[in-house]
């Protein structure tokens, strides 16, 4: 998953991070900021507008919404967003911005190569002078110690820092990954029993020939697929892998326990069974016909609009459909356990995950302001404003929740309308007017991971573990679905109780920067498999897709497959190495 976060996203994607050390800009000539002293200003006079090249970011232009409102009123402050996502492709913009020597003033990296290239390059301000002022950020100083190495100073911001320890699982109430089905159309169809992924594919034919047209009239399918988060491979067809404990490196699938290594080419990698599932849902007819072309945005409307019945994460689903109309007429996404799944988890980041950076452009007009902004976002209040977009965080406190009678944390009804109402009314005009939705953050990181605990409450800033919500949420789905559950309340109860989850711990590592020779035989070599998986996952013939497959495996091994899956492949158990040894030192 690419991710927001997760995930991830989590998705998307993609969870770990990156030290400098490899990094060769460091050193006593890095371009440090001016000298200050004291607190950081409490007001702002002179409005400024930043621009924020940001590659997590799925919007571009002007942040608008409550979360302007909030920048503005703090900060006299506007986001200007610059989203490679939306651009036309992250590559692209970033080394042309990269070549011009400015990045933009606020920088959201979404990968340790970029961060690497962009301290190579000296785009990155030396934040020291700033970071002391930096309170908040403070409090995970050795998260930030691990992402900036000796005394050569202080680039980069580890973001999905937490303080809980690394084999705890970092997510809240729900998976990052997992099968999630229209259950009310699965219990129509009498909960059948599904042994493997394979045996999804009659369930969700079933599930579509009951229900073929959305309430809009448009067809209904099973799977609609997206291209935006493609890299190394297509990241659909890595999402079932996870269901198996499996997650990416590079061109590798590790194990989360370190106990097994795929290739994803190799004919019986969970990669490629993923592609024979697709190309097994595409004859029957269940796949979307736009997946190749459409992008996320277009494709979580179809979600909302009731025209998909699977999707491979709950952050995706969940939120589109599961309104509190929906499920008080039993409508709604849920997790269906494959019978042979052990979802990947992911541990709590003790070191971060500067993955995904934060850090201030060399360039920046006014880089004291944006690192205010930046120690804001891992304050307790920025935590809760900032929640990415598939992230789990409450919100503001006064807009969307309060203190309830017994002075716990609890949504309010605007919050509710917002998490479960679809979202309909409009935020007060004194948080800036527009739809909820609208007004999210479009930074699209996570500087603190949900689960962690707000001090002042005793409860986690993910408001799907607070027991008022717990309360709130019971419905004619939830009953139904914890029934068939064992009495879970929760999936993640679930999982944990049925041993159907295993926890990657959470160890703060990601590979060194490719060399440029790998990397030009990676960029060559993942177009091919990118473009290649597409085909065969939209396959109706085994005889089109094997020959896909050994056309992809033929031209890929030509172009030098071997030598870069031989570098993913010691990053792999590299990183087995780091999550073990975290485990002994954190527990």
């Amino acid at each position: 998953m690419k991710r927001r976060e997760f995930l991830a996203m989590a998705g998307i994607g993609t969870l770990a991070s990156v030290t400098l050390s490899s990094c060769s800009l460091i050193s006593g000539d890095s371009p440090k900021a001016a000298s200050t002293s004291g607190a950081f200003p409490t007001t702002w006079k002179k409005e400024i507008t930043v621009d924020v090249f940001d590659d997590l970011a799925n919007y571009q232009g002007i942040q608008s919404g409550w979360f302007a409102k909030i920048v503005k009123d703090k900060f006299n402050m506007k986001l200007n967003m610059i989203a490679p996502n939306v651009a036309g492709g992250g590559e692209t913009l970033f080394n042309t911005r990269s070549a011009a020597g400015d990045l933009g003033d606020l920088v959201v990296l979404g990968s340790s190569q970029h961060l690497d290239e962009a301290l190579k390059g000296g785009l990155l301000l030396d934040a020291s002078t700033y970071y002391k002022n930096m309170t908040s950020v403070a409090g995970y100083k050795q998260a930030v110690t691990k992402t900036n190495p000796g005394d050569k100073g202080t680039f980069a911001f580890p973001t999905s820092v937490s303080k809980l320890k690394p084999t705890q699982s970092s997510e809240s109430t729900e998976p990052t990954f997992g099968p999630y089905l229209r259950w009310d159309l699965y219990a129509d169809a009498g909960y059948p029993k599904i042994g493997t992924l394979e045996d999804l594919v009659p369930v969700l034919e079933d599930m579509q020939k009951s229900n073929p047209k959305a309430p809009n009239g448009k067809p209904v399918y099973a799977l609609s697929l997206f291209k935006d988060w493609d890299g190394n491979m297509m990241n659909n067809a890595k999402q079932p892998a996870c269901y198996y404990g499996y997650d990416e490196m590079g061109f590798v699938l590790a194990a989360a326990d370190g106990s097994a290594y795929e290739s994803i080419i190799d004919s019986d990698s969970h990669y490629v069974r993923s592609l024979k599932f697709f190309s097994a849902a595409s004859k029957k007819g269940l796949v979307d016909p736009d997946s190749p072309t459409q992008n996320y945005s277009t494709m979580y409307a179809k979600y909302q609009a009731g025209e998909v019945l699977f999707a491979f994460w709950p952050w995706l689903a969940q939120p589109a459909y599961n309104t509190t109309e929906n499920m008080s007429a039993g409508k709604g996404f849920e997790i269906a356990p494959l019978k042979d799944m052990k979802i990947f988890s992911y541990g709590a980041e003790v070191y971060g995950n500067s993955n995904y950076a934060i850090g201030i452009g060399v360039k920046a007009s006014d880089p004291e302001r944006v690192a205010a902004f930046i120690d804001w976002l891992y304050s307790t209040d920025g935590v809760y404003a900032n929640g990415s977009q598939t992230g789990s965080a409450a919100g503001p406190k006064g807009l969307t929740w309060d203190l309830n009678s017994a002075k716990k944390p609890a949504l309010n009804a605007f919050g509710q309308n917002a998490f479960l109402g679809g979202g309909t009314k409009q935020v007060p005009a004194k948080w800036g007017s527009g739809k909820y939705a609208d007004g999210v953050s479009a930074l699209n990181v996570t500087t603190v991971t949900a689960v962690d605990k707000d001090p002042s409450t005793g409860y986690s800033f993910a408001y799907q573990m607070w027991p008022s919500y717990q309360k709130l949420i019971i419905n004619p789905l939830t009953k139904d679905w914890s029934k068939h559950m064992d009495g879970a309340s929760t999936t993640m109860e679930y999982l944990r109780d049925n041993k159907k989850i295993i926890v990657a711990p959470g160890s703060g590592y990601v590979a060194p920067a490719d060399s440029s020779e790998i990397q030009t035989l990676r960029n060559q070599i993942k177009a091919v498999i990118v473009a290649d998986s597409w085909k065969m996952a939209m396959a109706t013939s085994t005889k089109q897709f094997d020959s896909l497959l050994k056309d992809m495996q033929d031209t890929v091994k030509g172009l030098g497959y071997a030598k870069v899956l031989k570098v993913d492949m010691e990053h792999a158990k590299e990183q087995n190495k780091t999550r073990l040894e975290v485990a002994k030192k954190f527990g």
